[in-house]
């Protein structure tokens, strides 16, 4: 069977070969039909430590590495830009809308 191939966001890369992946996707609601923003958070092993913060990365499914692993880094499909992080756009909209 084919192993599944998601693209998502890192947002965390203190951990020694671990990564925290964030994949959003867009829902209807099933009552009010507003379209909600969801995210499904993986952790996937990155063997050399190629991925940083910030960067958009393909992950593919594997058997459990850990407890929370389940998931392996393929490639950084585009690498974070220097000097902005995943928090600092947060809070860089929150500062535009009270100006």
């Amino acid at each position: 069977m084919a192993k599944r191939v998601v693209v998502g966001l890192v947002t965390r890369d203190k951990a020694d070969k671990t990564r925290r992946v964030e994949i959003p996707r867009l829902v209807k609601h099933r009552m009010y039909g507003k379209i909600m923003r969801r995210r499904t958070i993986c952790y996937a092993h990155d063997e050399e430590n190629v991925s940083k913060m910030g960067d958009t990365v393909e992950i593919e499914e594997c058997r459990p590495l850990s407890k929370l692993k389940r998931w392996t880094l393929l490639r950084v499909v585009t690498p974070a830009k220097a000097g902005s992080t995943v928090g600092d756009s947060a809070a860089a909209k929150a500062t535009a809308a009270k100006v």
